[in-house]
Formats: C-alpha cells, structure tokens, sequence
C-alpha cells in the first residue's frame, strides 16, 4: 500500500467488547491501530457514544496517540456520491485485523 490511507475505527465491538459495565480489549484491533499509525495512515477513532467517549477508549488502550481525531458517528451525510459513499472502501473486520 503505497499511498496514505484515511482510517475510521468504530470502538464497540471493534476495539473493546462490553460485558455488563467491563470492557474487554481487543488487541488485534489495537495492534492494527498501532501499525496502520506506525506506517503513516492517517486514523480517526469514531462511536455512536461521541469524541469524548472514543477518546477514553483509545486511552485506556494506550493507543490515543495514534489518531488524529476522536468523533461521534454521523446521523446524516450529504453527498453527491449518495448510497454508493462508501463503495471505494474497504471494511475490515475486527475478527480480520491481524491479516491487514
């Protein structure tokens, strides 16, 4: 992958699992964090619980550093590209992360 590349990581069930009020890691997760950060991508953490709550996860994981931004998912995009926005990208799944 020669070019730079804009990541989005989800958190609830990508970076940690919820069990009643405990949060469980999920390192390949956070080990693909930290290599697409290593490389130069650039990463955005992003929930549907908001910037503050992204941030504190990518906090207690050690890996707050490697994004640029921490923000809630949108409810709306206004787009020319309409229901194909997101045909150009790839979605890699959490249980996947450790071949990417």
């Amino acid at each position: 992958m020669d070019r730079k590349r804009v990541i989005y990581i989800d958190v609830d069930d990508t970076l940690i699992r919820t069990v009643g009020t405990t949060q469980i890691p999920m390192p390949a997760s956070a080990d693909y964090v930290r290599r697409m950060h290593s490389v130069g991508h650039e990463l955005y953490c992003w929930s549907r619980g908001g910037g503050d709550y992204s941030r504190d996860v990518a906090t207690s994981l050690g890996i707050v550093d490697c994004f640029v931004a921490f923000l809630p998912k949108p409810d709306v995009c206004l787009d020319d590209r309409g229901d194909k926005l997101l045909d150009y990208c790839d979605v890699i799944l959490p249980s996947n992360a450790a071949n990417h």
